[in-house]
């Protein structure tokens, strides 16, 4: 029987000669055309092809077929679990000795509480930067120019004209200023909007969440990137929705534990903000979720960072993050303080 390409798989690079190697694919074959002994642990039959082209003509094992046989390897370099998935996650990591954890997404929050002490965590922060970003703009302009509105009267056949916001002018709060958070600003620097950047600790230009109390009330805008930790957990509560500029939008490309679901569906009703949401508390929504059906809100099923591009930027980054793994470099996004 096949195994199931959705399933697990090992991916070791194969023991070509190294000058054949780097006369068959070049830069990238020279590089890890020295990862002879290394192995790979990944759980999608896309991603696993992304990574085997890096890796050349690497072997690819699928895990849960050759576990049933006992066949799972005792030890690998690095481990590429599959999103949410913690059961898996949690039986590879007390199964296999693992030295390297690689997730593939930018928040780590589900995955943390697994991760044995002593292994190495890396998030893929870099990777989404780009779609996310897009999204982000997506979504204040389809929240600003009633893209929902129009959508529902061209339904109804109805031709409704009337005076749309501007995105010029605004003031963008971006609650979070990591990579996705300057590739947000990035793209609406060209808009004409004031950007109020936020993080953790301040720096030249960026606020932080102290000053919060002053820069709600300013913003017409609100965009969550942050990570979600026991610090970030609920942090768009009542009172923070209440500080916030009657009518002002709020964006959340982060996670759905950042916000008090309850006090937005309040504040959502009473027609004190529109929301546009990629990520949920709960997640997935629940069919017969009252979020669904509240006032101004839009949601899109968590694909913000969901792209065609995503294959390539996933192999660029891992064929970088493999290369300094094999010359014994500093890894790209260890994990510190929970991100």
């Amino acid at each position: 029987a096949e195994p199931n390409p959705a399933h697990a798989a090992i991916v070791r690079a194969p023991a070509e000669p190294l000058w054949r190697s780097a006369l068959r694919r070049g830069f990238w074959g020279l590089l890890l055309g020295l990862a002879i002994a290394l192995v790979f642990v990944v759980f999608d039959h896309r991603k696993a092809n992304s990574v085997s082209q890096v890796c050349m003509q690497a072997r690819i094992i699928f895990l849960q077929y050759h576990a049933e046989k006992g066949e799972w390897p005792k030890a690998c370099d690095l481990f590429i679990p599959p999103y949410g998935q913690e059961e898996v996650v949690r039986r590879v990591l007390e199964e296999v000795e693992v030295k390297v954890v690689q997730t593939l997404s930018a928040g780590v929050d589900w995955i943390l509480p697994l991760v044995p002490e002593g292994v190495v965590l890396c998030d893929g922060s870099g990777i989404h930067d780009a779609p996310v970003a897009e999204w982000v703009v997506l979504a204040l302009l389809a929240l600003l120019k009633d893209l929902s509105g129009f959508l529902e009267a061209q339904k109804e056949g109805r031709w409704a004209p009337r005076r749309l916001s501007d995105l010029e002018g605004k003031r963008v709060l971006l609650l979070g200023y990591g990579s996705i958070g300057k590739a947000v600003a990035e793209r609406l620097r060209p808009f004409g909007v004031a950007l109020f950047p936020v993080a953790r600790h301040p720096r030249p230009g960026v606020y932080t969440r102290e000053d919060l109390p002053a820069l709600l009330p300013r913003a017409d805008a609100v965009v969550l990137l942050l990570p979600l930790t026991p610090e970030t957990r609920g942090i768009v509560d009542r009172d923070f929705l209440a500080r916030m500029k009657e009518g002002a939008l709020l964006v959340n490309a982060g996670r759905g534990g950042l916000v008090d679901t309850e006090a937005l569906l309040e504040a959502l009703e009473a027609g004190r903000v529109r929301a546009f949401l990629d990520v949920t508390d709960p997640e997935p929504l629940p069919r017969d979720h009252p979020l669904w059906r509240a006032r101004g809100v839009v949601i899109t099923p968590h694909v913000a960072g969901l792209s065609e591009g995503f294959s390539r930027r996933v192999a660029r980054f891992l064929a970088e993050q493999v290369g300094r793994y094999l010359r014994g470099e500093p890894l790209l996004n260890v994990v510190r303080e929970g991100y």
